[in-house]
């Protein structure tokens, strides 16, 4: 779509599905910073107990910190708390070094609880604690470090130790929001468009789609901006992105050089811009002249597979019923027209 163009107005329809299903309560917030709080007690408990050293500090990071959390149906929330440790700290038994996946170890065997049904496992690049209600917290592990010129560098327990910065990312999104935005508002704009597309992009069980960081970027190198209409908003975005991945699918870290966190081989990525080109064609009755309300709510409602949308439809045609009911015998002349802009 030529940018400007006439689209549909659904701006007041989007915000309301983003505000009820998309965004965290104040609620929800609280009670996942109660359990990221709660982990962070846990593994100094666990490590004590373990005649472990002790982390240095712990650090809020991925979608909790730049609060892209979106509500999901079976509360899989994802929670990252980083846990970091002095390098000199980390000494296997004969002085050396700890592998990452020593270290990896150490943080899951303090994190270990008996309440919970499923036990704490060691993964690739983290710890990850399982509740009962169906969210987790993951803890990656870092050692931190002074190099050669008194510069502080942290790495990653992944495979082996990775050059890493969780909280250089945290500030280059959520200072990209800042500069970006339209708006101060409802988590400013381009946030809430990033939450919208994720919220997409889990929209289907069966679709395998690219991790909340990858989309995060993504929407930061393809935002567009549109004060007052996230709706335009997110449809241009998504088109800039289709376009941009037709191109190349590889992703440049944000903060780390000649890092990519997508190398452009991944099939989650290549579905994305599979699915992202049907969204398209089924959204492109939104530019349609004739377009009405209800062409443009089952179009939103093909694209986030949302009842919200359906009971919006339903509404309306009930409340059509209501005013024909109403509607006086004698012949009248109506005004008025369907919402562009």
């Amino acid at each position: 779509m030529k940018k400007g163009g006439i689209m549909y107005d659904c701006s007041s329809e989007i915000m309301d599905f983003y505000r009820k299903h998309v965004r965290l309560s104040a609620a929800q917030v609280s009670k996942l910073a109660d359990y990221r709080e709660a982990n962070k007690g846990r593994v100094e408990t666990g490590l004590k107990k373990n005649e472990n050293p002790l982390p240095l500090r712990h650090i809020n990071q991925g979608s909790y910190a730049m609060r892209t959390i979106n509500q999901h149906p079976r509360n899989d929330y994802d929670i990252d708390v980083g846990v970091v440790f002095g390098k000199a700290d980390l000494q296997g038994p004969q002085g050396g070094d700890k592998t990452a996946f020593e270290a990896r170890k150490m943080v899951c065997d303090a994190v270990q609880d008996s309440h919970f049904k499923t036990p704490s496992e060691v993964r690739q690049n983290c710890v990850r604690v399982y509740y009962n209600e169906g969210h987790h917290v993951d803890m990656p592990v870092y050692r931190q470090f002074e190099d050669d010129w008194d510069e502080t560098k942290i790495e990653l327990a992944g495979n082996d130790w990775i050059e890493s910065d969780p909280e250089a990312v945290t500030n280059w999104f959520n200072n990209a929001v800042i500069d970006q935005s339209p708006d101060e508002t409802n988590g400013r704009q381009m946030r809430r468009i990033v939450r919208l597309l994720k919220f997409w992009a889990k929209s289907r069980d069966s679709w395998n789609m690219p991790t909340g960081f990858i989309i995060s970027k993504l929407v930061d190198e393809c935002y567009i901006s549109t004060k007052d209409r996230d709706d335009r908003a997110l449809y241009e975005t998504i088109e800039k992105i289709k376009e941009r991945l037709f191109w190349s699918k590889d992703v440049q870290h944000p903060v780390l050089e000649n890092t990519l966190i997508s190398e452009g081989k991944e099939a989650s990525v290549n579905e994305m811009e599979t699915r992202l080109e049907q969204a398209l064609n089924n959204l492109s009755v939104l530019h349609d002249a004739q377009c009405t309300r209800q062409t443009a709510l089952k179009a939103w409602k093909g694209f986030f597979n949302h009842s919200f949308f359906s009971d919006l439809l339903e509404n309306s045609a009930a409340m059509a019923i209501t005013i024909a009911d109403k509607e006086p015998r004698e012949p009248v002349r109506k005004r008025g027209g369907s919402r562009f802009g």
